[in-house]
């Protein structure tokens, strides 16, 4: 029987899983391997991908893929996690309390003045960032979804000077299936950290401890922190620590990274065994009793196969045999083995097989969840079902459902679009308005009684005050907007969007991870551009990225507005809400074409772990609205103000540097009269409109406060209706902002940049002539 062959709430025995790969093995790293048992919990509401519970998590796959996964059925799960009869007590073990290695002070102590390196590494959404922020108090910003960080931040720890930490991106294995996971695994193995602080979920421990495994693999100083254990102990499990620590062979910290409890206890002992360079006292996991020896076999004589070629590429012996026997390509060059010694390795590797009656990399995975397994009966007591699941499963009903995930993600996004645009956005915009329209007149008042000349009072009022201060009320919009999407992602319920949206997406030729970008892009191209290093295809990460700009970003938002008040008064839901879908609906168009020729082929599995439900923690709410308007005001006081008195300038100055009484017979209005024919088919052909969105190649801001400078209150005379809807679609669709530009080149390359720019313009021109001309015609 095959894994999508299970009904709703039957549980079954894998007994094999096919297929090859990375794909392959990410399943084995995820836990979807011969023994494990597993529970299918739904479908997505169009019957794919499929939601099953596994070592006490909930992961999605798609159908096709389960079926390559073999099992029988089983009545029940005989690992059920009963609520426990007895409960640990859960201590915090101090230096030198729970065994020899906490302060034996026998390692190599460093150097007096050496910086203590440390490689923050953990599984995704496991808290790492969230700790982080404690460690160094910096305020990088943390989600209710995997992929949240996708590169690295490094910062100092606090009251430690001679120290830096490096979050990573969140990975699963040390076998890297995605951009971001090889990220990780090449700094810790090039990088080279004094110490590691290894993050694991206390809450789906199973699932993270297989990285800890691998870690321990590496010989480096480790300290493991057991996140979430606030949670445990809330829904009445235990972990008891001191028996964690003596199997583990290194120190084990419980603590809330969310609460800062027991951070300061890990920042002791993180520092100490860096210090005094205290390796764990066990990387060897194997056992030889456990199905007659053979996985312990295969590992000992490939490292005394392979002990001089790991020393001469200066990675660890016990780390390089179990990645070579599971086929890692990367290890195996970096080894430089000989013919001889390759075909002694396959023979070992075979000989494996033979006995274990598995695969390579599926006996591999088998040992060490089979290590985790005995820990996790020995020291970890769980709760029947946490408080946090049993609420998902609720809400789950709802906004997963069958009949209602996708009626109510669209109900979410229009009553988000209507409460900035229409109701707290639009009235916070008119508070701040009527704030700046006072500023203005007190100043131009000021400056009139001083007599400043009058080059310099056109400046200030005509320019900086038209152009910056017509792009600043615009702020609450912005930030208004943040925050509903601040709210989706904090929750967990983004995660859910990209699982219930991947048979849709998968007709363009996309996977639902690729969902999270693109709705990130609704805020800013740049954070989307960077969040497909989380898409472990090539295809799929480029075809994302030229994707993100139809996805109307935030600072379009300023443009929109102008021109729906000006031309549009009373519609603003209506249009701005018709601009964002007609930008998505290019975007499923432009994807269809995309899969047709440049990226032809089927998109990446989905395979993704679904989160609890959260409450969005207000104080990363707060802090991401600062981040974003922080971001908005220093663009608006720097690019934004730079522009605008060069605009000023070159409209208030002719060739020869005299003050034109006329804006025409300006040094601006020679220039753009160049490429005003190009805009003219469009009703577009005023040199100004062409100024302001050359403008907004800088910033997209930059088109509002442009226009400010160049029409000020008497654009209506100078664009007709059609127009305004053709300058509206052509400010959506044509080529992002240069930080976009740049992010683009950064993740593809000069070339790929260039040809998104020029496509990009290409279709806001075609669609723009098609919109002015329909609407002519009524």
């Amino acid at each position: 029987m095959k894994l999508n062959e299970l009904k709703i709430g039957q549980c079954a025995r894998i007994t094999s899983v096919g297929g090859e790969g990375a794909l392959r093995q990410h399943f084995l790293d995820m836990g979807v391997i011969p023994g494990a048992e597993v529970t299918l919990v739904k479908l997505a509401p169009m019957g794919d991908p499929m939601e099953l519970q596994i070592h006490g998590y909930e992961l999605t796959l798609r159908v096709a893929d389960a079926g390559e996964i073999t099992i029988d059925p089983i009545d029940e799960r005989t690992r059920k996690h009963e609520r426990p009869d007895r409960i640990y007590k859960s201590d915090h073990p101090g230096l030198g309390e729970t065994g020899k290695y906490h302060a034996k002070g026998d390692g190599e102590k460093l150097p007096e003045g050496t910086k203590l390196t440390f490689a923050l590494v953990g599984n995704q959404n496991c808290g790492k960032t969230t700790l982080f922020n404690q460690l160094t108090g910096s305020n990088q910003h943390v989600g209710n979804f995997p992929g949240v960080t996708v590169d690295c931040k490094s910062g100092m720890i606090k009251g430690h000077e001679n120290t830096s930490v490096t979050d990573l991106p969140g990975i699963y294995s040390m076998s890297p299936y995605s951009s971001e996971e090889i990220v990780s695994r090449n700094f810790v193995l090039n990088e080279k950290p004094k110490a590691i602080i290894n993050i694991v979920d206390a809450t789906n421990i199973e699932r993270n401890m297989y990285l800890t495994m691998q870690l321990l693999e590496m010989d480096v100083p480790m300290v493991l922190a057991l996140n979430m254990m606030d949670e445990v102990v809330g829904n009445s499990g235990s972990i008891d620590i001191n028996g964690m620590e003596n199997m583990l062979g290194i120190p084990v910290i419980p603590i809330s990274a969310a609460k800062n409890e027991g951070v300061d206890e890990l920042i002791r002992h993180a520092l100490h065994i860096a210090e005094y360079q205290e390796k764990p006292e066990r990387t060897d996991y194997c056992d030889e009793n456990d199905f007659g020896g053979a996985v312990h076999r295969c590992i000992h004589a490939v490292i005394h196969l392979i002990e001089d070629h790991a020393k001469r590429a200066d990675i660890p012996v016990r780390f390089a045999a179990s990645k070579i026997i599971e086929g890692d390509p990367l290890i195996l060059k970096l080894l430089q083995l000989d013919e001889n010694e390759k075909e002694m390795l396959e023979h070992i590797v075979l000989q494996l097989e033979n006995e274990r009656g598995l695969d390579r990399s599926a006996a591999i995975a088998d040992m060490r969840f089979t290590f985790i397994e005995k820990i996790c009966e020995a020291n970890v007591v769980k709760p029947k079902a946490s408080k946090e699941r049993i609420r998902s499963q609720k809400i789950d009903k709802i906004l997963t459902g069958k009949y209602t995930a996708i009626p109510c993600f669209v109900a979410i996004m229009l009553a988000i679009f209507f409460l900035t645009f229409n109701v707290i956005g639009a009235f916070l915009q008119n508070v701040l308005q009527m704030g700046i329209d006072a500023l203005t007149g007190v100043v131009d008042n000021a400056l009139a009684a001083a007599g400043v000349n009058k080059v310099i009072h056109s400046l200030v009022i005509d320019g900086i005050f038209a152009g910056v201060g017509s792009v600043l009320s615009f702020l609450p919009i912005i930030v208004t907007l943040f925050f509903f999407l601040s709210l989706m992602e904090d929750s967990g319920y983004i995660a859910r969007v990209a699982f219930f949206m991947d048979k849709l997406l998968r007709k363009i030729g996309l996977s639902g991870r690729s969902i999270v970008p693109m709705l990130i892009g609704f805020g800013c191209t740049v954070p989307a551009v960077m969040a497909t290093r989380t898409l472990p295809s090539e295809r799929d990460r480029k075809m994302t990225i030229l994707l993100t700009p139809f996805m109307s970003c935030s600072a379009k938002l300023p443009i929109y507005s102008f021109f729906v008040s000006a031309f549009f008064p009373g519609k603003g839901a209506l249009i701005m809400g018709g601009l964002y879908f007609f930008g998505i609906i290019m975007g499923i168009l432009v994807a269809l074409l995309y899969k047709g020729t440049l990226f032809k082929g089927e998109a990446v599995p989905f395979v993704m772990e679904l989160p609890n439900y959260r409450l969005p923690g207000m104080k990363n709410v707060l802090q991401l609205l600062w981040e974003k308007a922080r971001d908005f005001l220093q663009r608006a006081f720097t690019v934004i103000f730079v522009a605008t008195v060069i605009v000023w300038f070159l409209q208030s100055f002719n060739l020869h540097l005299n003050l034109v009484t006329d804006s025409k017979d300006s040094i601006l209005a020679l220039i753009a009269g160049i490429i005003a024919p190009v805009f003219a088919p469009l009703g577009l052909g005023d040199w100004r409109i062409c100024t302001s969105l050359l403008c907004g190649v800088m910033a997209k801001e930059s088109v509002v406060s442009t226009m400010q400078i160049l029409f000020g209150t008497g654009i209506q005379a100078a664009l007709s209706t059609a127009g305004a809807a053709a300058m509206l679609v052509f400010s959506l669709l044509y080529t992002p902002c240069i930080a976009a530009i740049a992010s683009v080149k950064r993740e593809l390359g000069g070339k790929w940049a260039v040809i998104m720019v020029v496509w990009q313009c290409l279709i806001a021109w075609v669609m723009a002539f098609v919109v002015h001309a329909v609407v002519m015609l009524f």
